[in-house]
């Protein structure tokens, strides 16, 4: 029975969330491709979901100068928890010369995306500067199967090439501040967002993403998230299993001496012996042993 006077529900429509400010999101619609301003139910706190930047839902339109309602968060394919996105196929970790490349940091994102089913990535902006850190970078990663992409924001050089590989995915550009990533947005799909660049007194980068948003763009979908600088592991995963996140270094594991090898100190580990040939990057192999120390110590203390 109907209410004189009450308005009609409005059927549940779908669409991704581009971006979010406070209790209020912003989602694209699939079906008339309109931007809708939405206030998330209840019931989704009460379920201990939050919405993402990313997320597939189910929304209520508003009516009139009325918001709608995010009435439920569709199955997340995949998930980060910094940046805080949803549903990402590609991960793109962009590097650059100025500021000086964190790899720690990349190894730590690399390592976050292959335990959540994305593909990751590596593009090192600024090759305008000559400096050779593309040809570096493909060295660090030898043998990993990392796709390593060589632009410049500033001239154009690459840009294609990425743009052609990011086209049907959903992108995510993430990396520390100032490395680049709203020029190549720019650059990408002919954007005029903020830029900024380097602190003079810390040469840190001053940040002009302050939060997740996703664009859709030329037929595809690009994240856009905050740079940082620190990113610590997250659960507790067992060091044999740490171990086989790393791709050239499980190649190698039937030819250890020992089964399972972690490739840390064990005598006849064929990773070190790789290593010592220069088959594979020393830097990253020490920087593997520090996170599985770190690794280490968060699966004993996992109970406590």
């Amino acid at each position: 029975m109907s209410v004189r006077g009450a308005s009609p529900r409005r059927e549940c429509m779908e669409g991704s969330i581009l971006r979010g400010i406070g209790s209020f999101y912003t989602v694209l619609c699939d079906e008339d491709g309109r931007e809708y301003t939405l206030r998330a139910q209840k019931k989704l706190r009460h379920q201990k979901l939050t919405p993402m930047v990313g997320d597939r839902v189910r929304f209520t339109p508003g009516q009139g100068e009325e918001d709608g309602w995010l009435e439920e968060i569709l199955p997340r394919r995949s998930m980060l928890v910094r940046p805080s996105v949803a549903n990402v196929d590609m991960l793109m970790l962009v590097v650059a010369s100025v500021p000086a490349p964190d790899l720690l940091l990349c190894d730590k994102l690399i390592l976050r995306a292959t335990q959540g089913s994305m593909t990751p990535a590596i593009c090192v902006n600024k090759i305008d500067l000559g400096d050779g850190l593309a040809q570096q970078i493909e060295a660090e990663y030898a043998g990993t199967q990392l796709r390593v992409f060589s632009v410049s924001a500033h001239t154009g050089e690459g840009v294609g090439v990425l743009r052609e590989a990011m086209r049907g995915r959903v992108t995510c550009l993430a990396g520390q501040s100032a490395v680049g990533k709203s020029s190549l947005l720019n650059a990408l799909f002919g954007l005029s967002l903020e830029t900024g660049g380097l602190s003079r007194k810390t040469e840190r980068g001053r940040h002009t993403t302050r939060r997740a948003e996703m664009m859709a763009l030329d037929g595809m979908f690009v994240l856009d998230t905050p740079g940082f600088s620190l990113l610590e592991l997250e659960d507790a995963i067992e060091p044999e299993a740490f171990a086989q996140l790393y791709p050239e270094y499980n190649a190698l594991a039937g030819a250890c001496r020992f089964q399972p090898c972690l490739h840390d100190r064990e005598p006849g580990c064929a990773v070190h012996a790789a290593v010592d040939r220069g088959e594979l990057s020393a830097a990253r192999w020490a920087r593997y042993r520090e996170l599985l120390g770190e690794v280490r110590e968060k699966w004993k203390g996992r109970y406590i």
